[in-house]
């Protein structure tokens, strides 16, 4: 993380740094199933994933989230995040590489804290919305 930025430095309109994912394995997803106790087939087995109709297993909706958070927390350290919510939009396929990105939207004073509302995305390389969110943090 770098330094944190203060409220009086940033603007709303200016945009997180953003990062991109290396390709999507199936490796990772096996290393999520396990990290995080889903082990829903439709994420780690093909065939299971074929027979729900689809042409490949897909990402865990929560990696994608875990991807968003870490963009916020590249930023800021998590306790300045006040809020934090998501929208899943598109399935994540095995091999895209995702991008995470976000900008703020508000800057505002709550509760005696100067906090910016930010706007947040994960997209594929194509630029389909795979997750859309929210973040409200603290800035000093």
């Amino acid at each position: 993380m770098s330094t944190l930025p203060s409220f009086d430095q940033v603007n709303v309109g200016d945009a997180l740094p953003a990062f991109e994912t290396p390709p999507l394995s199936r490796h990772t997803l096996a290393l999520y199933c396990g990290a995080s106790g889903d082990h829903n087939p439709i994420h780690v087995d093909i065939d299971f994933a074929k027979a729900a109709g689809l042409p490949d297993v897909i990402a865990h909706g929560m990696l994608s989230m875990a991807w968003l958070a870490r963009l916020l927390t590249n930023w800021v350290p998590q306790s300045a995040l006040r809020e934090y919510s998501v929208r899943f939009a598109a399935m994540t396929q095995v091999g895209e590489r995702i991008t995470c990105a976000g900008h703020i939207t508000e800057k505002f004073e709550r509760q005696g804290e100067r906090c910016v509302r930010l706007a947040l995305s994960t997209t594929n390389a194509e630029g389909v919305i795979k997750l859309a969110g929210e973040a409200v943090v603290a800035l000093p």
